[in-house]
């Protein structure tokens, strides 16, 4: 009878286990369930205006920023991305779009990467 309930103790510890890390493994990121590689994708009608500060930029491309950058940390996660890396986006140049967008309430002063900051 010891041998059985050792194994549904084992058994148990083990489910209980796998829920209590469930949600540690699919937690939320900068971006919150989507990745930043989700995110830029959603960012691509900007891509000539990231790589270009005189570039005309998008009523699309400043729609896509201004729900993005509702949370500024995903949109510099985004724009920081491989996938915007590998589309040639400048991240420096990419950090002014909310402003060329007039954007009243974009991320002025937020630090981006540690050394960009929007405009």
């Amino acid at each position: 009878m010891e041998g059985p309930m050792k194994h549904i103790c084992c058994l148990v510890f083990l489910v209980i286990l796998g829920i209590a890390g469930f949600d540690g493994v699919y937690g939320a990121g900068e971006c919150g369930k989507s990745s930043p590689e989700a995110e830029a994708w959603k960012l691509a009608p900007c891509v000539s205006a990231a790589q270009d500060v005189n570039a005309q930029v998008s009523d699309r491309c400043c729609s896509q920023v201004k729900k993005i950058g509702q949370n500024p940390s995903c949109l510099c996660a985004a724009m920081l991305s491989n996938t915007a890396k590998s589309s040639g986006v400048k991240p420096e140049v990419a950090v002014t779009i909310p402003k060329r967008c007039n954007i009243a309430d974009r991320p002025v002063g937020y630090k981006c990467g540690g050394l960009l900051t929007y405009y």
